[in-house]
């Protein structure tokens, strides 16, 4: 090849790399050696972030702490020249997103930059036969992705014209591709990584490239100052537990149902519960970014991390919690162009459907990225019921299927804009719409009289944009906006009395099963949200963050049914809540960031104003205003001792306001209370982790936390029979301890993990309501909890990249009373029995590029235990499922 012609290859190489912000520079292939690069996540985000100064404001990782090592080529396999290709004299560069294992296979490698005329296929399938050593971090090998970039240059044009088997021709073996030039690499933005870290230089001169270590933010986060527990979902993504069951089997987590699919759901942090923890979708809240039906019932499929903030909550999340927070976290990643698909059907009638597919311009940074779902379920499970006799009338045990327990739900969302521009990091907006309709088998809570036409729903259409961008010396923007239109519905209207086996047994004088007269309302809600966060690092030791995040809740309602002029006059006029939340942190690395400190200050502010008739005022119009100012504080502190053991320290002061459905009731079930204040609480935790997983025996991990919540003003739901509604508990205080602990064998065939919680949470006022309690456990409330699980792997079954695997788990619950525990005899106290239950589950992977391929078979409750979670309402038995996922 000519001089001339290398200059201009090389100047093309170039403006690739110009022109592709997604793709970090293409490794030359024909040496083996792969450069180090920069730690990064699936989700996108730097697990060793860019230096002072740069867009993302970020620290560049401190001396002493152990970069990730990139994987290393061992066999290179040449790809054979395309037939077409030669005879089109067509040459390229393919640039190809390799997924290389534990054990340094490729077991994916999908085409990001393709030049047709079969140089793809080839490309790819000569790529799925390198060997590699695998990425390394901190010693232990890990999967990893890396951007590999494969040249195919034909030899030079004779003077003499060619004979056929010069060309190629039978008998003689293609040229062979040669590997690509170094190139230019692209600029770093918030999602393309930085300049790597430099490791020893490989001896063909090869530009750095981007290696991209899967769970690396995960990790991140992990070892962060933060009191947080992280959860990564592939595994869950191809079972069929939702992700209610995921959370549960967490330490120091509580899950519990009213029933099956669809139904009320508690989900409990350290002993605080309810809407005491905030929940968001990316950091945006739940029930604003179109998931109104609680956190259990999303899609697992949807979110590729959960992230669990223990008691402390940082300031970027905008928003007041007193236990805590959870964020969902899907799929970030905005390079090229993936699909992915599952299916899900099991007992009860059963089904579960979602989709997602995302692509992205790389020339001109246009991204958009679709998803959906669809869940049903009829939940007519078998239940132990009390009945009177035919003959006798006399009250007799006697099982039953549930017959109006149905629920379906479904939603999408699409979201368009701009990313990796000179002009912005994201400039995203997403548009949404969920609809869910869930049919109630008895009064909220209490299963003892059973309902057979009481049915709510809701519509929740709304949309976010989100502004991401550098402004240069250190400094970051992040900007949100968003607004959701609820509209939901309850209708009571029937007279009939129904039994448990769905019999209509007797008309009602006046019609209307949870409470007469009858009611057909219609509920609006209007919320906007916005949020504005600025994080300048003036230094790589120093960082600073500004949050800013005000909030708008306004609700109407209707009651349909002109035969009930009191409830009619009684929803009519306006409720509105007006919340700020004004947060600043600071952080702090030094010591080659074996501390880490996070210190921040809050600030909340929130305006109730009500205007119509309340129960109880006989008709008179009222007009409440209420005004509230509190502070709050916080730290979290972390100290690495070594390279696998750490500890961490944090505290808040926190506080939360109440929520609308708090003080203005849902109009429904849920009784209106204005008096209600916000809580207080005290939330500390002390705990360390030890994480050595480069070992001859494996992979060990042990995390052990203890904690505290010293609450003043508690808000409990009263679940009485008459009626339903938030009230204060004066003072109440959670202490406990949980711990976790798994190994993985070498070559991670065997998995082992566990946990268990210990809560003791007592009221500690004698004053206020249930004042006559003081020091007795808090009611209704699991204090005692662990959870196992064994998983066997093995792989290259079948197929050379495939695994089967067995997975065991089970969930221990201590029996707990369902009230306080001095009210009433011992003998007949109403409690929850102790409960263990078993699940086991057989998983398929097959992955034959570009596309993986997963089927599940689950049992849950494997011994057919019966199974309670609060208020005694009884949970499914055994139930069977079976799943179906297709990525590609």
């Amino acid at each position: 090849m000519t001089r001339r012609s290398l200059a201009r290859r090389g100047l093309l190489a170039g403006v690739m790399a110009l022109l592709l912000p997604g793709v970090p520079a293409p490794a030359r292939a024909q040496d083996g050696g792969v450069p180090a690069g920069a730690g990064r996540s699936e989700g996108g985000r730097e697990a060793s972030a860019p230096a002072a100064g740069s867009p993302g404001g970020e620290r560049p990782p401190a001396a002493g702490v152990p970069a990730v090592e990139p994987p290393r080529l061992l066999e290179l396999v040449e790809a054979e020249y395309p037939s077409e290709a030669r005879a089109a004299r067509r040459e390229g560069t393919v640039v190809l997103k390799l997924l290389i294992d534990a054990e340094g296979r490729v077991t994916e490698a999908e085409v990001t930059t393709p030049q047709g005329h079969g140089l793809d296929e080839a490309a790819r399938a000569a790529a799925l036969r390198f060997r590699f050593v695998p990425a390394r971090r901190r010693g232990t090998p890990v999967a990893s992705r890396i951007l590999y970039g494969y040249e195919f240059q034909l030899p030079e044009e004779p003077l003499a014209a060619p004979s056929p088997a010069a060309a190629g021709g039978a008998g003689i073996p293609a040229p062979p591709a040669v590997p690509a030039a170094p190139a230019i690499p692209a600029a770093p933005t918030a999602d393309t990584p930085p300049p790597p870290v430099q490791g020893p230089a490989p001896a063909t001169g090869a530009a750095p490239i981007a290696v991209i270590v899967r769970g690396a933010e995960a990790e991140r986060l992990r070892q962060s100052a933060q009191a947080i527990t992280v959860i990564e979902t592939e595994e869950a993504q191809r079972r069929t537990a939702d992700l209610g069951e995921v959370l549960a089997r967490t330490q120091g987590v509580g899950v519990r149902r009213s029933a099956g699919l669809g139904s009320w759901a508690r989900f409990s942090l350290n002993g605080l519960t309810d809407e005491q923890i905030r929940f968001f979708l990316d950091g945006v809240p739940l029930d604003l970014a179109g998931y109104p039906f609680g956190v259990s019932n999303v899609p697992v499929n949807l979110v590729e991390r959960v992230e669990i903030y223990r008691g402390v909550v940082p300031v970027r999340f905008g928003a007041d919690a007193l236990g805590g927070a959870v964020n969902l976290v899907t799929d970030r990643d905005v390079r090229g162009t993936h699909g992915a698909a599952s299916y899900e059907v099991g007992s009860y009638d059963t089904h579960r459907l979602t989709l997602s597919a995302r692509h992205l311009h790389e020339p001109s940074g246009f991204f958009t990225r679709v998803s959906g779902f669809f869940d049903t379920a009829k939940n007519d499970y078998p239940v132990d019921v009390v009945v009177p006799n035919e003959t006798t009338g006399r009250e007799q045990a006697a099982r039953a299927y549930r017959f109006h327990d149905a629920y379906r739900a479904a939603g999408g969302s699409a979201e368009i804009g701009f990313v990796n521009r000179p002009w912005a990091r994201r400039l995203l907006l997403r548009a949404f719409v969920t609809d869910h309709d869930k049919e109630h088998q008895h009064k909220f809570g209490v299963m003892r009289l059973p309902y057979g036409a009481v049915t709510t729903g809701e519509t929740v259409p709304g949309a976010t944009l989100q502004y991401e961008q550098g402004l240069g010396r250190g400094v970051a923007l992040d900007a949100l906006l968003g607004y959701t239109y609820g509209r939901a519905t309850f209708l009571d209207v029937s007279d009939c009395v129904y039994d448990w086996f769905g019999r209509c047994i007797r008309k009602r004088p006046k019609p209307g099963e949870d409470e007469s007269p009858p009611r057909d309302r219609v509920f609006r809600e209007h919320s906007g949200l916005g949020r504005l966060s600025l994080r300048y690092r003036p230094h790589p030791e120093h960082a600073l963050q500004l949050s800013v995040s005000p909030t708008l809740i306004a609700r109407t309602a209707e009651e349909r049914r002109p035969d009930n002029p009191q409830a009619r006059e009684q929803l009519r006029g306006e409720h509105s809540l007006f919340t700020w939340v004004y947060g600043v942190e600071h952080q702090l690395n030094v010591l080659d960031d074996r501390l880490e400190n996070r210190f921040f200050v809050k600030d909340y502010v929130q305006m109730l104003r009500m205007k119509g008739r309340l129960p109880g005022l006989h008709g008179r119009f009222d007009q409440r205003e209420r005004d509230t100012h509190r502070l709050g504080v916080g730290d979290g502190l972390r100290y690495r001792f070594s390279e696998w053991l750490y500890a961490k320290a944090s505290y808040e002061w926190a506080t939360r306001l109440p929520r609308p459905v708090e003080v203005f009731g849902d109009g429904a079930m849920i009784v209106a209370n204005l008096e209600l204040k916000p809580e207080t609480s005290h939330n500390g935790n002390l705990g360390f982790t030890i994480d050595a997983r480069d070992t001859a025996s494996g992979a060990w991990r042990l995390d052990a936390n203890g904690f505290l919540r010293a609450v003043e003003r508690l808000i409990v739901l009263n679940n009485r029979t008459d009626s339903i509604q938030y009230i204060h508990v004066t003072g109440a205080r959670s202490l406990g301890i949980e711990a976790a602990a798994g190994w993985t064998s070498p070559g991670e065939h065997l998995a082992l993990d566990g946990n268990i919680t210990y809560d003791d949470f007592r009221k500690t006022s004698d004053e206020g309501n249930f004042a006559r309690s003081e020091g007795e456990r808090m009611p209704n409330r699991p204090w005692l909890f662990a959870n196992g699980s064994a998983r066997v792997q093995l792989k290259e079954v079948v197929a050379p990249r495939d695994t089967i695997s067995l997975t065991w788990d089970t969930r221990y619950v201590h029996e707990f009373y369902l009230g306080f525990a001095n009210w009433g005899l011992v003998e007949s106290k109403a409690k929850v029995p102790s409960q263990l239950l078993h699940s086991i589950a057989l998983t398929y992977v097959a992955r034959d590029e570009p596309r993986t391929v997963s089927f599940t078979i689950e049992a849950h409750n494997l011994t057919d235990e019966p199974a309670f979670d609060f208020y005694g309402i009884q949970r499914p038995g055994r139930t069977l499922f079976s799943k179906a996922t297709l990525e590609m």
